[in-house]
């Protein structure tokens, strides 16, 4: 017979770990049991990214990545202080290197006021002064950005969880949803387990639980792996704070920055490659399963005829380190493909709809006993904990 508790939740990344957190919080005492395929938490999009914990620069006033990244921002900083997690403030620059740019920065310093995000614009000498060996015509100075280790992040909520009586189960790979009206029952490759209520933070595979829910029909998940290069310790002072290039606001990625990291070094990335395979991080990295189930959504078609350039300049960047390198030399000159050394890369779940168009804000769907986080996009890590508080406000104990 199937094990019953009160909730189940399906992923151990930030946003699964934040939901079973805020749960267990707004209901002591409830039995709640979180299920991971893998063998640890963090292991895909939680423990694949550079880090950062944005201000809220880049979203649509009144969408919930904007709201959320500003409320996850500040209790990240929090929770970090509380369990003495490396947290540090070190601030971004968005940097324009051509006029082009220097007019979509003005159109992001009106944004972020919108967004109530703080600030300032520099000019050419000001940039130079603050950052020496960057170049640009001028500079939108953002200081809230901050930089932490999601991992450990992640490894202190599944602690917290666990200290709260709650089961965390690693290495099971969900299967199976059945939803009846008193519960739902939820099949793994090896046990069954009965829920209540059922929450899914599944990332990469979240249109394929969704699926099992009958709540994917008009979306997919397209992955584009995010490269990464680490630099030459030599080069580890090379910049003061987190360098972005200006995005343009077409597509949804922001383009190769350099990042500082809470160890010490410098990383470099990432860009956007499609991705064959959803859990492949290597550029060899191809499952057939993936591919053909890509292949077999219309929407992806829609997407690439829109997008076909840009994919491709994406795509020489992957395979030349030297065209890599001068991506980063548009504001930091001194960077040859020689100083770029091997990092691990991360892949990212880009929801895309059956018109073809991006699907750019957070989505969750539910049925009566079920809620999936459908899309969770940047800043989701940044925004874990409020979208996990939310999670629990939604869900209600019967």
């Amino acid at each position: 017979m199937p094990v019953q508790y009160q909730f189940v939740v399906i992923g151990g990344g930030v946003v699964g770990l934040s939901a079973a957190m805020h749960l267990l919080e707004r209901y002591p005492g409830r039995s709640l049991l979180l299920l991971e395929k893998e063998t640890a938490v963090a292991v895909h999009q939680s423990g694949h990214n550079s880090g950062v914990v944005h201000a809220g620069v880049y979203y649509a006033p009144g969408s919930l990545q904007a709201c959320w990244c500003r409320e996850g921002a500040a209790a990240t900083s929090a929770f970090c202080a509380q369990h003495g997690l490396p947290f540090e403030r070190c601030g971004k620059l968005l940097v324009a290197t051509d006029e082009l740019e220097v007019e979509r920065m003005g159109a992001l310093a009106e944004r972020c006021a919108r967004n109530g995000v703080q600030v300032e614009v520099l000019d050419r000498a000001e940039l130079r002064r603050r950052e020496p060996r960057i170049v640009g015509l001028g500079a939108l100075w953002v200081p809230a950005t901050a930089i932490v280790d999601y991992p450990a992040v992640a490894r202190v909520m599944a602690a917290r969880i666990q200290a709260q009586g709650a089961e965390i189960r690693l290495g099971q790979h969900v299967c199976g949803i059945e939803e009846n009206g008193e519960q739902v029952l939820v099949r793994t490759l090896t046990d069954r387990f009965q829920a209540r209520q059922l929450v899914v933070c599944a990332g990469l595979m979240a249109d394929r639980l969704a699926d099992l829910s009958g709540l994917a029909a008009d979306f997919r998940v397209v992955p584009f792996r995010g490269e990464y290069y680490r630099l030459p310790q030599r080069m580890a002072g090379i910049i003061q704070h987190l360098i972005y290039p200006i995005p343009d606001p077409r597509l949804p990625f922001l383009g190769v920055h350099l990042t500082r990291t809470v160890g010490g070094g410098v990383i470099v990335g990432p860009n956007a490659v499609l991705s064959l395979a959803r859990e492949g991080y290597s550029r060899a990295a191809f499952n057939l399963s993936d591919t053909l189930k890509m292949l077999c959504f219309g929407g992806f078609y829609r997407l690439a005829r829109r997008h076909l350039r840009t994919a491709l300049a994406e795509q020489w960047s992957s395979w030349s380190r030297p065209a890599y390198a001068r991506l980063c030399r548009k504001y930091c000159p001194e960077i040859r493909a020689a100083d770029l050394a091997p990092y691990p890369s991360g892949v990212r779940a880009q929801v895309v709809m059956r018109d073809g168009t991006l699907r750019h804000d957070f989505l969750l769907r539910r049925t009566a006993r079920t809620l999936h986080v459908c899309n969770a996009p940047s800043p989701a890590a940044t925004a874990a904990i409020p979208i996990g508080r939310h999670i629990a406000g939604e869900v209600c104990a019967d």
